[in-house]
């Protein structure tokens, strides 16, 4: 692939927020996915005070081809966990909280009353502030899914990643009608509940494919969506086969829009948790 183009030149950050979430997190020993995923938002959300925390651990039992989360075999789950997280939110003054983990399928649950039990923590020490969980597909258990659910979080985030096609080559472990299927379980659990997902472009996918995954999404009432440029995190990656210019996100975000998306957020730089807590305010379009 070429050099980058100009759209994708990260600005460098630096101030005393970012340090200070930094630190933060290391007193508390706790992992985020802005560090471990290598995310190119990482020093903008933490110089703004934010961050998306990963509980579970860092290690992942999944391999997938596009993320940079080390794989292996996960050290045991740290019960006091949820605490720390609760804590961290409460000390960065947070309004809008967004948890995500590894994937840990060598728990029974998938660590699914982990993330009840953080829902649970935050809620306690702050019942005002808004609350998104974005879950691994717990191998389409139902029951640890409504776990989740019964927990109470505003949003529940499901990523899709990419078009059925390419699941082989970039999650060759996952299943795309397994995880859109969860999405439309939210919903029949709980209609009120606002479900979510995400998409990486850039692996080869093309615009037909991608508007059919939105259909798919809307089949199953999802309520926002996240389209973001793909970015190798190393050789050793799935490598990009595009980049995206920014008219396309800008036309797949109109698309979504007239999809019926409530809120849809494209563009080279989108993740899935990035500026989260604007899909909770004003909708377009």
């Amino acid at each position: 692939m070429n050099r980058k183009p100009e759209w994708l030149r990260i600005p460098v950050r630096s101030g005393g927020n970012m340090r200070e979430v930094k630190q933060l997190l290391k007193d508390l020993h706790l992992h985020t996915v802005c560090e471990a995923a290598n995310c190119p938002n990482r020093m903008e959300c933490f110089s703004r005070r934010t961050a998306t925390f990963m509980i579970l651990g860092d290690v992942c039992t999944r391999n997938c081809r596009f993320c940079n989360v080390r794989f292996g075999l996960p050290l045991p789950v740290e019960e006091d966990e949820p605490l720390r997280v609760a804590e961290a939110a409460g000390r960065l003054d947070l309004k809008h909280v967004v948890v995500t983990s590894v994937t840990r399928d060598d728990l029974p649950d998938g660590g699914a009353e982990y993330f009840a039990r953080t829902v649970q923590a935050i809620r306690k020490a702050d019942p005002g502030m808004s609350i998104e969980v974005l879950i691994p597909d717990f191998r389409g258990d139902i029951d640890a899914l409504s776990k989740v659910i019964q927990a109470g979080p505003d949003i529940l985030n499901h990523n899709l990643e990419t078009v059925p096609r390419l699941y082989p080559a970039a999650r060759p472990q996952a299943d795309y009608r397994q995880s859109l299927t969860l999405l439309e379980r939210v919903k029949e659990i709980a209609p009120e509940m606002y479900t979510k997902s995400g998409i990486m472009v850039g692996l080869g996918e093309t615009v037909s494919e991608i508007e059919a995954v939105m259909d798919d999404l809307r089949g199953v009432n999802c309520d926002f969506l996240t389209i973001g440029q793909y970015l190798a995190p190393s050789r050793e990656h799935l490598p990009v086969a595009e980049y995206i210019h920014p008219d396309r996100f800008r036309f797949y975000r109109n698309r979504g829009y007239k999809k019926g998306f409530a809120f849809v957020a494209s563009a080279p730089f989108v993740r899935s948790s990035y500026r989260a807590a604007e899909m909770l305010g004003p909708t377009e379009p």
